[in-house]
């Protein structure tokens, strides 16, 4: 039976909060970065993420169209501040009018960095068409570059399909190439190395995420979690890491340069990794992100337990000044940090939200 997806409380804006500029919170960040979930579905079930029997999925009703999708990136763009889109899900692959929704986006918003987070399952054929809609680039879910592993970790038997979609989108140019990870202990943590060493032959940037307490079974516990330290310690076993003298910034990957054992250090890298620590190591003082569920609700934190309808407001014929101001009230009440700060994401006093990563939009 598929699960529920326990949708949260809505939340009611704090007073106060500016009725102009950017989405400002009380603690001086500015969210500049969109993450635009486009639907829950996918067609993965990935063990850290979703249940075998998948999701109760959101009636099509309750999800943007085209045309709600493109005001709302629009009334960020112009009014807000927003300089980057990324569109997640689910798997945007699923909507079949992705192609019109990222060309829309072009044609409102012709400046605007866009960028996708998917599976790659039927990119290959999609890949060329996607970059003329107006994508700029691509992140790529990929946890193993082994069948067998890949299979267990998404009950579905699929790599070649994925790995098919990778070419098709390096050869259609939507690149840097990104490949999100996730490890998991006993699983497919012990093939860190063989898979920095694939993304370092084929030029792309490898990142590890640490699993986080986003899974749809509610079963995640702290001794699962593969640490930023375990993971440095995994891949200096064949690579030498360094800084990467590149600053920082909101980037919510801290990167490294790689290099071979004995390799001078004023020589250039082989390629770069990053370390995305959200759980022991996490960054929410920096955090630049804003997100858009895909029926519409603003999410100040991606480990949030409430939401404030935006869509509901759009329906009802709100000005774009109306949709922009419910925007920064919601932003302005944004938490200091997600729980890191008093018990954090490790502790067993910490309440993981009911909401999923896939139902969320990363």
């Amino acid at each position: 039976m598929a699960q529920s997806l326990g949708i949260p409380q809505l939340r009611v804006p704090p007073p106060a909060a500016p009725l102009s500029g950017g989405l400002t919170d009380r603690y001086g960040r500015t969210a500049t970065d969109m993450r635009l979930s486009l639907i829950d579905k996918c067609n993965l079930r990935c063990t850290y993420c979703m249940p075998a029997d998948g999701m109760a999925w959101l009636p099509q009703r309750m999800l943007m169209t085209a045309d709600e999708i493109v005001r709302i990136v629009r009334v960020g763009v112009e009014m807000l501040g927003v300089e980057e889109l990324r569109l997640t899900g689910g798997e945007p692959l699923v909507r079949k009018d992705l192609e019109f929704v990222i060309g829309s986006i072009r044609a409102a918003c012709p400046e605007l960095p866009i960028s996708m987070t998917t599976n790659a399952i039927g990119l290959d054929v999609r890949a060329r068409a996607l970059r003329d809609a107006g994508l700029s680039r691509i992140n790529i879910s990929l946890d193993s570059i082994h069948p067998e592993t890949f299979a267990a970790l998404t009950r579905r038997p699929m790599l070649d399909k994925v790995l098919a979609g990778v070419r098709a989108a390096d050869e259609a140019g939507l690149g840097p190439i990104k490949i999100n990870a996730v490890l998991l202990r006993g699983v497919n943590a012990h093939e860190a190395a063989d898979l920095l060493e694939w993304s370092l032959e084929h030029g792309y940037e490898l990142r590890f995420i640490e699993h986080m307490p986003l899974d749809g079974d509610h079963s995640w516990k702290k001794e699962k979690v593969i640490t930023a330290e375990e993971v440095r310690a995994l891949i200096t076993e064949k690579f030498v890491l360094s800084p990467d003298p590149q600053e920082r910034l909101g980037s919510p990957a801290e990167r490294y340069e790689v290099r071979r054992p004995g390799s001078n250090f004023g020589s250039p890298p082989l390629g770069r990794v990053g370390l995305i620590s959200s759980v022991t190591e996490p960054f929410c003082a920096a955090c630049t992100r804003t997100r858009i569920t895909a029926e519409g609700r603003i999410r100040s934190c991606l480990f949030s337990h409430e939401e404030t309808d935006l869509l509901e407001i759009v329906r009802d014929g709100a000005s774009d000044r109306e949709i922009a101001q419910r925007w920064r009230e919601a932003m302005w009440g944004k938490p200091r940090a997600h729980g890191s700060d008093t018990v954090g994401l490790s502790s067993s006093d910490y309440v993981q939200p009911e909401r999923t990563m896939s139902a969320i939009g990363g």
